[in-house]
C-alpha cells in the first residue's frame, strides 16, 4: 500500500490552476487563445492567491497578530478570499462592500464568518464615487485597535502573489507565449504576471483592459459607471505597472456579458463578467496576431458567483 497523500490545509490548494485552450470561439486564422481557469481555486477566484499573500505578508511583518481582524473594501471576490484565509488561520474579518456587486459574493463573505457592511449604490453601478465612499469607511474602521487593513490597491504582496501564475503559464506552454491579456482592478494580476513574462519571455506583449465607460488607465474617456466587477475603480492603483502595458484595450459591458455567455455555451467554461471582458479582448488580439501565435488570458472566477444576477438570464 502507498503512503498517505493529503493537504494539511485548504490554503495549500491555492494555485496550480489548469490552463485551457479555447476550441470554438477563436477565429480559425487567428492565434491560439488559452485561459487560466482560476475558478479551480478554493473560493472559485484568482483572488485566493493575493489574499493568502497579503495575510502572510502581514504576519511576517508583525502587522497581524493572533485575535486580529482583517479589513478592506471589496467587490466581494477579494473579501471572499480574505474571509476564507482568515477562517483557515483563525482571524476575524470585516469588509465594506456594496449592493452594486453580486449577492453571491456578499453571501460568500458572510458564510466564511465575515461581517459585511454595505454602501448603497446608484442603479447598481460601480462608480468612482462609490469606491471613494467605501475607502472613507474602511479608513475609519482601520483606526480601531487590532484591525489590519490589507489595502489591496496599494499592497505589494498583492502583485507578488501573481508571479507564481506567470511561472505556471510559462511552464504550461513551454515558454511560448506571445501575449498576455488581463483586466485591471487593483492591477495585481496584470502587473504580477507581466513582471514575470517580460523578464522571461522575449518580445511578449502585455495588454491591459479597462471598461469602456471608465477609462482611468488610458485617460482617453469618461470615468462613469460600469458592470465589470473587480475592474475600473476610476483611478490608477499604486501597484499597477502600466509601464509594462504595451496596449490598453477598452471593453464595453455588453461585449463582456455576451462573451461570458458564449464561453459557457460554446466552450463549457463558466466565468463571470470580467472573464468575458478578458476573453473578448484576447479574441480581438488573436485576430490581429494571426496563426501560429499564442494569447493567454484569465478566467478570473466561477460563473456560480453570478447566477442571481442578469448575466445568465
Amino acid at each position: 500500500m502507498g503512503g498517505e497523500s493529503f493537504m494539511k490545509s485548504v490554503l495549500k490548494s491555492i494555485g496550480n490552476t489548469p490552463l485551457l485552450r479555447l476550441e470554438r470561439l477563436p477565429d480559425p486564422g487567428g492565434a491560439e487563445v488559452f485561459v487560466k481557469w482560476e475558478g479551480a481555486n478554493p473560493t472559485g477566484s484568482m483572488k485566493d492567491r493575493m489574499a493568502l499573500s497579503m495575510v502572510e505578508g502581514a504576519e511576517r511583518r508583525g502587522q497581524l497578530k493572533p485575535g486580529g481582524t482583517v479589513i478592506d473594501y471589496t467587490g466581494g471576490s477579494t473579501g471572499s478570499s480574505l474571509a476564507m484565509v482568515c477562517a483557515a488561520k483563525g482571524y476575524r474579518s470585516y469588509f465594506v462592500s456594496s449592493d452594486a456587486f453580486a449577492e453571491e459574493k456578499l453571501q460568500t463573505m458572510r458564510t466564511f464568518g465575515a461581517t459585511v457592511e454595505l454602501i448603497p449604490s446608484v442603479n447598481r453601478k460601480i462608480t468612482p464615487e462609490l469606491i471613494q465612499a467605501e475607502i472613507r469607511r474602511v479608513r475609519e474602521i482601520a483606526s480601531e485597535p487590532g484591525h489590519f487593513w490589507t489595502d489591496q490597491f496599494n499592497n505589494q504582496d498583492n502583485r507578488a502573489a501573481y508571479h507564481r501564475m506567470g511561472e505556471e503559464i510559462i511552464e504550461a506552454l513551454g515558454g511560448k507565449v506571445d501575449a498576455f491579456v488581463m483586466g485591471v482592478g487593483t492591477g495585481g494580476c496584470f502587473s504580477g504576471n507581466a513582471e514575470v513574462l517580460k523578464e522571461k519571455v522575449p518580445g511578449v506583449r502585455c495588454v491591459a483592459i479597462e471598461p469602456a465607460t471608465s477609462r482611468a488607465l488610458s485617460g482617453k474617456g469618461p470615468l462613469g459607471g460600469h458592470r465589470q466587477e473587480g475592474t475600473g475603480p476610476g483611478f490608477v492603483p499604486a501597484i499597477c505597472r502600466l509601464d509594462l502595458a504595451d496596449e490598453i484595450i477598452p471593453v464595453g459591458d455588453e461585449d463582456a456579458f455576451q462573451t461570458a455567455r458564449r464561453l459557457a455555451q460554446a466552450e463549457g467554461i463558466f466565468g463571470g463578467i470580467t472573464s468575458g471582458a478578458n476573453v473578448w479582448a484576447a479574441l480581438r488580439l488573436a485576430r490581429e496576431l494571426g496563426k501560429g501565435r499564442r494569447v493567454v488570458t484569465v478566467i478570473v472566477d466561477s460563473g456560480l458567483k453570478y447566477l442571481q444576477g442578469d448575466l445568465f438570464r
